[in-house]
């Protein structure tokens, strides 16, 4: 029958190794059976970002490089089912009897057990999980975050501090400017007073002295009138 002929061919590439220089096949993934999407990372409430981040489609290869090492294994654990899953998968076989087949055939090669098996997925989760939490740590270190006593301030620590001073050197700027533009005003409400108490000053003279002037020269001539008649007899 071909599916299992299929399967028969997928058993072989698994098992047989691929010589040396020749690139292996790439195996498609599939979703596994009874699998479910996973959850968002986890965010905390309440905290929010200065800017978005650019969106990711697709991860690093050194990330994906680092997440391998982390899932090695030595062709005897979950690591060597899950490649005997995909690749009957490839073949075409899916539900419960792609993942009773894998193990049987897993079984047969490196004679593990359900339990054994399990555990090893365990494992890998928790080899997953631990490397997370220590890649969050030091995120949080680079974010500036959490400080590890000791340790260097990250780029972004650096630049939070230097932001942090420049706001602070802005504000106190600002307040002596705002202080600056409070004398400004008062000055030029004090330089207007004089100036009005100087106008008005000089126009109370200018009127005393016309006042005064008119008055001697109304005089003057009233006195030189009389007297020069006077004189003249």
């Amino acid at each position: 029958m071909p599916i299992f002929d299929k399967l028969t061919n997928a058993a072989k590439d698994f098992f047989i190794e691929h010589e040396e220089g020749t690139p292996a096949a790439p195996t498609p993934p599939t979703t596994q059976f009874g699998a479910t999407t996973p959850p968002a990372a986890p965010t905390t409430p309440g905290t929010s970002t200065p800017f978005a981040a650019a969106p990711v489609t697709q991860a690093e290869q050194r990330h994906i490089d680092h997440i391998a090492g982390l899932l090695a294994g030595d062709g005897k654990d979950f690591g060597a089912y899950m490649k005997m899953v995909k690749s009957m998968a490839a073949a075409g076989l899916s539900g419960p009897m792609l993942y009773q087949t894998a193990y049987n055939a897993f079984s047969a090669v490196n004679g593990g057990t359900v339990p054994a098996l399990l555990a090893s997925a365990s494992q890998f989760e928790l080899a997953l999980t631990t490397d997370r939490e220590k890649v969050l740590a030091r995120h949080r270190e680079k974010m500036g975050e959490a400080n590890t006593p000791g340790a260097a301030p990250s780029p972004v620590a650096q630049l939070q501090a230097q932001e942090k001073k420049l706001a602070a050197d802005l504000a106190d700027l600002t307040r002596q400017l705002q202080a600056k533009q409070q004398q400004l005003l008062q000055t030029q409400q004090q330089l207007g007073e004089e100036r009005h108490k100087t106008q008005a000053a000089l126009a109370s003279y200018e009127l005393a002295n016309s006042a005064a002037l008119t008055d001697l020269q109304a005089h003057r001539k009233a006195a030189e009138a009389f007297l020069n008649a006077n004189g003249a007899k």
